[in-house]
């Protein structure tokens, strides 16, 4: 991504007052998006809010982002002056299919 295309694409992610972020870890973000996210989570820590969910905890992140040291910084961000909700239990998903097995 060339560094004006880089910018725009960054400028997209930290103009809202809340980013959403779904299902983080999904997929793994390499190095290129790894550098991206932490430059978007810089931006905006401490300015604007931010949701993420994910079914990794914390410890696993370095599995999503290109190392550790990255993914320790970004949570470093995160959990700076937020709130954090474990939910447990089995996946709403898989309960709605028991329910009505179509």
């Amino acid at each position: 991504m060339s560094p004006p295309a880089r910018g725009q694409k960054l400028h997209h992610y930290v103009s809202p007052q809340l980013l959403l972020i779904d299902e983080l870890g999904y997929l793994p973000l390499g190095t290129q998006g790894s550098n991206l996210f932490f430059q978007v989570i810089s931006q905006l820590h401490d300015r604007k809010s931010t949701l993420i969910t994910t079914n990794l905890p914390f410890a696993d992140w370095g599995t999503i982002f290109d190392s550790t040291t990255v993914a320790t910084a970004i949570a470093d961000r995160l959990v700076y002056n937020s709130e954090i909700l474990i939910l447990e239990g089995s996946s709403y998903r898989k309960r709605s299919r028991k329910i009505n097995p179509s």
